[in-house]
């Protein structure tokens, strides 16, 4: 029977006119416990005993003062004293006789004040479009059959809580910026105060002292294109919670939308899976869209105030945020950079070429001539080979091709197609190996001028009719090049914003007129 029952009983016994030693006797207990029963239905909180602790009162200053230092001087959380290293200083530095259990006991009263009292904060009211909050955030993914770490790019605005999200198989620079220009145009402007971020290689070459910051030249550069501040936080533990925000929504997005792991083809497949889910959440969660931290509007209706609040982007366009090296092209004609290689043309071996590399891409320049471009690759250590880079080299070499990397990598990737093997399994099988890998080469090299399908149309006809001569296959190719209906028209009404009055050339005609009379 709880308290609050046995005091409705003696109030009820008490209005029937029983006195208080019958209504202690009755329920068994003291006479005072009546009386605060008749006093109050509500029974008064029970009084803790404040007992004396002889034995460890003489020390609860000093250990609370070990303690307090621990924190205050910023020793590393793994030496800080532990209650069983208090106790033993106490017996061993000042003779103290006192139990391990009571000091036990002391320290984990006093730990919990002061960690609490340290973790704690002052709640915060950010203003609308004033800042944002960067971030990358890891996670895995299946990307075509493979296990991949790839790494999230975020930025969120503080004051609605509206978050861009994008993937990217590299945590670089050209990932970092070209994450701004996609965040920016995703928001519709820029924020008009600061942009927080923690201490990014891709930002910062150099801490210096306090919040100085030797920032990466491109970065600078990102900076004055859309005319936004940077904010750096505090190195390690001291600055975590300066961007809390950002982090715990990665922590958020990776536990509801990422485990388990999602099995995507593409990293354009992953970034549109990422988009549709952050946009559906805003709409289906709690019904009414999402809301962060029990505030009135949704994150989607705060955004609406925020949006006109921010800076807008400008007249300059997005910020270019390929990088430019040059690579020397080895004997196998590959360039390197970050320790994957990339093939280009074999006339090419030896050079020294421009390379631009952005997020996605490596493109490799001669003069100024595009000569090579890959998708950029994930691992260190891999290539990136096409089969059409070695054609004039196979030329030399046809034995080279069954084996090669090149020739592996397009069938992989459903270049090389049955109609190419079937081509080259005859012209071998009829003119031998070299003079059939030779006559299959003379194909290949037509793919640089005609459409691939063409190509493989012309391929499948000629097999049909078992020819290997690579001249028939090329000369049908031509003919279904010429046959091929021209490219869509643009319609006349869709070049009306260009036209032009047509030009008038009378006055010409009167200088011309008067010229001659003059000349008469």
């Amino acid at each position: 029977m709880s308290r609050v029952e046995l005091f409705e009983k003696i109030r009820n016994d008490h209005r029937q006119g029983a006195s208080i030693r019958a209504l202690a006797d009755k329920h068994r207990v003291h006479r005072r416990t009546v009386k605060q029963a008749i006093a109050s239905s509500v029974p008064p909180p029970r009084k803790v005993p404040e007992r004396e602790s002889p034995a460890l009162g003489p020390w609860k200053a000093t250990i609370r003062g070990w303690l307090e230092d621990d924190i205050n001087n910023d020793v590393p959380k793994k030496q800080h004293h532990t209650a069983r290293r208090v106790w033993s200083r106490l017996v061993d530095e000042h003779g103290a006789e006192v139990s391990e259990s009571t000091v036990r006991a002391y320290v984990a009263q006093v730990k919990g004040e002061l960690y609490l009292a340290a973790a704690a904060s002052v709640p915060q009211t950010k203003r609308l479009g004033g800042e944002a909050e960067v971030d990358f955030g890891e996670f895995y993914i299946v990307l075509a059959g493979e296990q991949l770490r790839v790494w999230l790019f975020v930025m969120r605005l503080s004051a609605s809580g509206k978050t861009f999200r994008k993937a990217y198989v590299h945590e670089c620079g050209e990932s970092f910026y070209d994450g701004h220009n996609d965040a920016f145009a995703f928001f519709g402007g820029v924020p008009v105060g600061m942009i927080r971020y923690d201490n990014l290689k891709p930002a910062v070459l150099k801490v210096l002292l306090g919040r100085e910051r030797e920032c990466n030249e491109k970065f600078i550069a990102l900076r004055s294109h859309y005319g936004f501040t940077s904010f750096f936080c505090q190195p390690g533990q001291e600055g975590a919670h300066e961007k809390g925000g950002v982090e715990g929504e990665i922590g958020r997005f990776r536990r509801n939308h990422l485990s388990p792991l999602v099995a995507v083809d593409s990293m354009e497949e992953l970034n549109v899976y990422i988009a549709e889910r952050g946009a559906a959440e805003d709409v289906t969660r709690r019904i009414h869209g999402r809301r962060i931290d029990g505030r009135v509007p949704t994150v989607d209706e705060h955004f609406a105030l925020e949006q006109p609040r921010l800076a807008p982007l400008g007249d300059e366009g997005v910020f270019d945020v390929a990088v430019e090296v040059v690579c020397r092209v080895d004997a196998k004609a590959r360039i390197c950079y970050r320790q994957a290689h990339y093939s280009v043309p074999a006339r090419l071996v030896g050079r020294r070429l421009r390379v631009r590399v952005d997020a996605t891409h490596l493109q490799a320049l001669d003069g100024g001539r595009v000569v090579a471009r890959h998708p950029r690759l994930p691992h260190k250590h891999t290539e990136s080979l096409q089969l059409d880079h070695y054609l004039e080299i196979l030329t030399r070499k046809p034995g080279a091709l069954a084996g090669s990397t090149p020739l592996a990598q397009a069938r992989a990737a459903g270049l090389f197609t049955v109609a190419h093997e079937t081509f080259w399994t005859a012209a071998r099988h009829k003119l031998g190996d070299a003079a059939g890998t030779r006559a299959l080469i003379e194909v290949l090299l037509e793919h640089r001028r005609l459409p691939a399908e063409v190509m493989i149309s012309a391929l499948a006809a000629a097999n049909t009719a078992r020819i290997t001569n690579p001249q028939v296959v090329l000369t049908e190719a031509r003919a279904a090049a010429d046959r091929r209906p021209p490219a869509e028209v643009v319609p006349i009404g869709a070049l009306a914003a260009y036209d032009r009055p047509a030009p008038d050339v009378a006055g010409y005609d009167t200088l011309l007129a008067g010229t001659a009379g003059g000349r008469r």
